[in-house]
């Protein structure tokens, strides 16, 4: 067996029409999708695949927050191979009420924050091509101004 690509990402939440509104609404991932069958609340998210991301709603009853807590640390989102476009997003997200945590990884420049239920959301433009001849170079991280 040989993994050839991610194929979707599924986050827990505790209300979909809110995060309909701001995975599609400040994040502008198009909607392909409704499950409102069987006591599943879902909506499904594309970026060119038949789903590449989607949040399903659940209680959020007994859920363990912190960052000791086991479970998904974040979901990243390329927007681009230009510091512009990170800059754009920087705006958009800081008008939207995100708080922000811009990150310099040298192949990447990324902006992390949360998403209304508190899970961990990366956008970022790739700016190096260097991790092909080090791959250990994608393992940099030093906080940045943007």
């Amino acid at each position: 067996m040989r993994i050839q690509a991610l194929g979707h990402v599924v986050l827990r939440v505790t209300d979909r029409a809110r995060a309909e509104k701001f995975y599609n609404g400040v994040l502008g991932l198009p909607i392909c999708a409704r499950n409102d069958e069987d006591g599943k609340k879902m909506a499904f998210f594309t970026l060119g695949n038949h789903h590449d991301f989607a949040v399903m709603e659940v209680s959020g009853e007994g859920s363990a927050q912190g960052d000791s807590a086991v479970g998904l640390h974040h979901v990243a989102f390329k927007i681009g191979s230009h510091i512009d476009a990170l800059r754009e997003a920087k705006a958009k997200l800081e008008a939207a009420g995100l708080t922000l945590h811009p990150v310099d990884h040298e192949v990447t420049k990324s902006l992390y924050f949360k998403d209304p239920d508190g899970n961990g959301i990366e956008v970022y433009v790739d700016v190096s091509d260097a991790w092909r001849q080090d791959p250990q170079r994608v393992a940099q991280g030093v906080p940045m101004e943007l």
